[in-house]
């Protein structure tokens, strides 16, 4: 009914979107994992809305695990990177993911990993065959994920209007929002939008470590800049990022703390949301055995299954032997470690439907690793967290769920049995949670119109239009110092200190002239 409601309304208010001609767009994956999933399920949202989609996929991408492939509606351009490059990417991410996994991660080894990216982006823009089928295909649009910053690379190279996928927290890169320090936390400040006078000030400090941060990311690319791009025409990578006709944000208010957006700005969060369906029999097997305790879904992304991390593996499984529920775990059984006997009420599946199992009523808990995917779905059938983030944007989007009241995070360094399992009694137990979490899926369900609507709405709506120039405001072109008024404060101040200056000088006159004539008077 709901589903219904929102078509009708979308007939009615946006008509134009969806009478729109096919267009030809071109979709870039050149990660694996989640990243890939994302634009795998814009691609099929859009081609089944009647688009002509074409994806660019890099294969062989095993530093982010590819998942199983099946047949696609759309048509794939595959592009395999040369075999030497690929194996010393492969080394670096995993040596990357182990010290992450030991809690030793440092901003340098991610400056360390962007660096082989931009690597990768060059030994792509060399593929001068694949360049020149994708410039004689001609599409209409481009669509971009904002993890690799090759993509906006190669659309730039193309020439052709893009639009980016946000698949993280707001504020992992900037692309032009206005950011009022007083309530928008900067990333990784793990602050909330309610800041005491301390808070204020860490923001504040913050913000320009993250600047300095940020330039660092980007100039991993600046080689492949200067070999690709003629001297006079060579794009900057954070003028390129507000060059985009519109940004969609992996995101919900649910989640997100309320601050200022600009119109080309548009939430999309639960694109990944599918109609719910039964779980498999092994699985529903294995929840009756605990009657009413229920189960808890453990899953931490492919990084944790695809690496041996022995001591946290242990410290976790006896933290579930001390719960009550039945616990389905998503890990790998080939690389279960022999010395640690499973917890009796522990099943580990090298597979499992997290989005149908989120679903299931008798679901006590959620224990993630804090990836955006992972939280949408959790929120939109309102189940509670336990985080555990490793990397990345995952403590940030922790951090939101803790503000929000609908679970608790627990950092690397904590992990112990004792700590792991009182911190998911708590949640368990505490109905807070669980209510909060209801109440954050009522927010996120509610909305008139569905993510894929409003993602095929706003990309037919630019089609039609031509690009999203009317969306964009003046301040996106407007150089830093006019945009804050500096110029006019600074010009405001010599005005103020010249007239200052002049009333000095005048009254200094003034008084001399009173002081010789009182004398003359005198004499």
């Amino acid at each position: 009914m709901a589903g219904q409601r929102a078509l009708l309304l979308a007939g009615f208010l946006l008509p134009g979107f969806l009478l729109s001609e096919a267009a030809k767009i071109l979709t870039l994956s050149l990660v694996g994992g989640s990243h890939h999933l994302l634009l795998d399920r814009v691609s099929q949202i859009l081609q089944d809305h009647g688009h002509n989609v074409t994806m660019l996929h890099q294969r062989g991408n095993s530093f982010i695990s590819d998942f199983t492939e099946k047949e696609k509606s759309y048509q794939v351009i595959s592009w395999l990177p040369p075999e030497d490059y690929n194996k010393g990417l492969k080394e670096n991410f995993d040596f990357f993911i182990k010290e992450a996994l030991g809690d030793r991660y440092t901003f340098g080894k991610f400056l360390s990993f962007m660096e082989q990216l931009g690597l990768q982006c060059s030994h792509f823009l060399r593929r001068k065959d694949i360049m020149d089928t994708l410039k004689n295909e001609n599409f209409d649009l481009v669509i971009v994920e904002n993890f690799d910053y090759c993509p906006f690379l190669v659309a730039e190279k193309l020439g052709k209007p893009f639009v980016s996928i946000l698949s993280s927290s707001f504020g992992a890169i900037d692309f032009g929002l206005p950011n009022p320090l007083s309530y928008v936390p900067v990333f990784h400040s793990l602050l909330s939008d309610h800041m005491d006078f301390w808070d204020r000030v860490k923001n504040f400090l913050m913000f320009f470590d993250f600047s300095i941060r940020q330039r660092q990311i980007q100039s991993a690319y600046d080689n492949t800049i200067k070999e690709h791009f003629p001297e006079g025409s060579r794009p900057v990578l954070s003028h390129l990022l507000k060059k985009a006709e519109l940004w969609f944000v992996n995101s919900d208010f649910a989640l997100e703390f309320a601050r200022p957006l600009l119109p080309n700005t548009v939430y999309v969060g639960g694109l990944m949301a599918r109609p719910v369906k039964p779980v498999p029999q092994e699985f529903e097997n294995f929840i009756t055995k605990f009657g009413d305790s229920g189960f808890v879904l453990v899953a931490l992304g492919s990084m944790v299954s695809n690496f041996q991390a022995q001591e946290l593996l242990r410290e976790m499984n006896s933290a579930f032997a001390h719960l009550s529920q039945g616990v389905i775990w998503r890990y790998k059984p080939s690389h279960w470690p022999e010395d640690i006997r499973l917890s009796a009420n522990v099943k580990i599946v090298d597979w499992l439907p997290q989005s149908d199992l989120l679903a299931h009523p008798c679901i006590r808990l959620f224990v993630t690793h804090g990836g955006m995917n992972s939280i949408m779905e959790a929120i939109q059938h309102g189940v509670p967290m336990v985080g555990i983030p490793l990397f990345g944007d995952q403590p940030e989007n922790l951090n939101h769920v803790e503000a929000k009241k609908f679970g608790v995070s627990i950092q690397l360094k904590q992990i112990n049995a004792e700590t792991l399992a009182l911190k998911m009694k708590e949640v368990i137990e505490d109905k807070r949670y669980k209510s909060a979490a209801v109440a954050a899926s009522i927010i996120r369900r509610s909305h008139p119109l569905t993510p894929a609507q409003r993602l095929v709405g706003w990309i037919d709506h630019i089609l039609q239009t031509g690009g999203a120039a009317h969306l964009k405001p003046r301040a996106l072109q407007q150089p830093w110092h006019e945009q804050y008024l500096l110029d006019v404060v600074l010009f405001l101040l010599v005005v103020t200190l010249g007239t200052l200056w002049l009333c000095g000088k005048l009254l200094g006159m003034v008084a001399r002239w009173v002081c010789g004539t009182r004398k003359l008077k005198k004499a």
